[in-house]
């Protein structure tokens, strides 16, 4: 049993573009938008602005890019960094630690060495 209704009936001619890669086509959707464009066979539809497409998108290009628009990349770098810097500083502590209970097991048996 399948249901009825299931699918939009309201299929169109609409553009979507690629403003970064200055791409852009014409394809039957059902994509709402308010704004329109000038196609080349001289009608006016409805167009539907993307962030990036076959024509901007690494696997279609083969370009290998990185877009970062958020920052993520160097939140991500600055995290590894200060997260190293803690590791770095926690080993440093670790040693002095060491080194403190090794100097004070020294002197607890300089005395011992004295009375013998």
């Amino acid at each position: 049993m399948s249901k009825t209704e299931l699918h939009p009936k309201d299929y169109r001619y609409v553009v979507f573009a690629d403003e970064t890669a200055k791409f852009s086509f014409l394809t039957k959707s059902t994509a709402k938008s308010e704004e329109t464009i000038k196609w080349t066979d001289g009608k006016e539809y409805p167009l539907v602005k993307v962030q990036i497409s076959s024509a901007s998108h690494p696997f279609f290009t083969g370009e290998e890019k990185i877009i970062d628009t958020e920052g993520r990349v160097d939140r991500f770098k600055a995290r590894a960094k200060k997260a190293a810097a803690l590791k770095q500083a926690l080993g440093n502590k670790a040693k002095k630690a060491e080194k403190a209970a090794a100097a004070k097991v020294k002197k607890a048996e300089k005395p011992e060495k004295a009375e013998a």
